[in-house]
């Protein structure tokens, strides 16, 4: 018969194991990005905001009484703000103060623990925004800051003027914040301890890591091994190769080439074989792209739809949604959101009354799709690569697109793995099919509106050959 005690451990060998999910079991997650204070009001208020610098209002149970309109869109993950008090009016959770308390104007620790285990009753992980390069802009008072109260624990006040000198990033400040110093055993301890006391207590799924070149590699191993769970780290930069440095350090990086990619090809209509050209420099540098975050709007960039139209943001969305990688939507951008940069692209949702519009259908319809397919398990095939036309294939579904808009594309598809006869459907009009015939597969796309072909008949298996 076991003791009390090796029951007692046994069962918190247990919880830890349930606790949180690694990068593997993140690769099917579709995630909706919120800042928990621009997503829904306690009281349903819907009345504007008057200041996007200040609180506006949002809060965890907000989110939890609106998981249906996430659940809704197909989405299986939550992105939620960092949960720490802030300090004074700092919304966005990037400025902690007191690490041992949660912020009170998104609500109570109960609050939060009952908004993860409603997500979790209705199949939605979620993913908490984190930070461990700085505090709350003090004025050198350090006193004020819990449990980072003395000098000691902070680098030498500099500020950061040269990206490309990695000392300098690592140890100078960010917008002015206090830097502090993994280097102290203090500091790399405790910021240790509590992000695995916060994900047990909370029961949290994944962490989004901010700020990653600001603090040296070595800590973020240490960081993740002490989280166990999948971390997405931001790199806000398009060099590959500088973003790539940092796996092995975290499980993966939010794919800012590819956001700034897409911008090229879709915003710009610069040529399409930049997409080729960057999904082969990515295959050649990170050992599993699966795991990249891929995105086209968050809160520290304009709104893809602030400088573009609709078709144009529409073709990117799902690109993001489709291709390679871990899929992110921002909050907003279902309602087509248009705000320019901090704070005017950090709108809050409730003026929108959580309307079912086309834009939310058509994410809806994606994401279904991807979860009756299946098609995130299989590799991404390119199919076709010219100046105005993409296609590549995962399994049995092709996904076509163009970055002409006001004009139409039409190209014969001939390299696939589909039989001839093979019938496919678009998943966003069952009236629009094809059929496989000897010469290829005859796509046309009209104003650069995405297609995805799903396989009708002809296709025996998901994994391609």
């Amino acid at each position: 018969m076991l003791s009390k005690i090796s029951i007692a451990a046994s069962a918190l060998l247990m919880s830890t194991a349930q606790a949180g999910h690694t990068a593997a079991e993140w690769k099917d997650k579709v995630i909706y990005q919120i800042i928990t204070d621009r997503f829904w009001r306690d009281d349903n208020s819907t009345s504007p905001c008057n200041d996007l610098h200040a609180y506006c209002g949002g809060t965890w149970n907000g989110i939890k009484n609106n998981l249906d309109y996430i659940k809704g869109m197909g989405f299986t993950a939550i992105w939620i703000s960092p949960i720490p008090e802030n300090m004074g009016n700092d919304y966005h959770g990037y400025a902690a103060l007191d690490w041992n308390k949660v912020n009170s104007h998104f609500g109570s620790e109960q609050d939060l623990k009952d908004l993860v285990s409603s997500a979790h009753e209705k199949g939605i992980w979620v993913m908490l925004d984190v930070v461990a390069n700085h505090v709350a802009p003090v004025d050198e008072d350090y006193s004020k800051v819990t449990p980072f109260n003395d000098a000691s624990m902070y680098h030498s006040k500099c500020q950061i003027d040269n990206w490309n000198d990695p000392g300098n990033v690592e140890y100078c400040r960010l917008a002015n914040l206090p830097d502090l110093n993994q280097d102290n055993e203090f500091v790399r301890s405790t910021l240790k301890t509590w992000v695995k006391d916060t994900i047990d207590k909370f029961n949290f799924d994944g962490l989004r890591v901010d700020t990653v070149p600001e603090v040296k590699h070595e800590f973020w191993k240490e960081y993740n091994d002490a989280a166990g769970v999948y971390t997405v780290g931001e790199v806000f930069n398009g060099d590959i190769g500088l973003i790539a440095s940092y796996q092995g350090s975290l499980d993966a990086l939010l794919n800012y080439p590819l956001y700034f990619t897409m911008k090229d090809v879709f915003s710009s209509s610069n040529s399409m074989y930049g997409l080729r050209n960057l999904f082969t420099s990515e295959e050649g540098s990170f050992s599993d792209t699966s795991l990249l975050g891929n995105f086209i709007d968050n809160h520290d960039n304009e709104r893809f739809l602030h400088s573009t139209g609709v078709p144009q943001m529409r073709a990117a969305l799902t690109f993001a949604l489709s291709a390679n990688g871990i899929p992110i939507m921002y909050y907003g951008t279902e309602q087509y959101f248009n705000g320019g940069n901090d704070p005017d692209d950090r709108e809050p949702l409730w003026p929108s009354k959580l309307a079912h519009t086309e834009m939310y259908d058509w994410v809806a319809t994606i994401n279904a799709a991807r979860e009756s397919t299946g098609w995130w398990k299989v590799k991404q095939v390119e199919r076709w690569c010219d100046e105005n036309f993409f296609a590549f294939t995962r399994g049995n579904v092709l996904m076509a697109f163009s970055n002409s808009f006001g004009s139409d594309q039409s190209r014969t598809i001939n390299y696939h793995d589909f039989s001839v006869g093979a019938e496919l459907v678009n998943i966003f009009d069952s009236n629009d099919k094809v059929t496989v015939e000897n010469d290829g597969i005859h796509v046309t796309i009209n104003n650069g509106q995405p297609k995805i072909y799903k396989v009708v008949t002809g296709y025996d298996t998901l994994l391609q050959k």
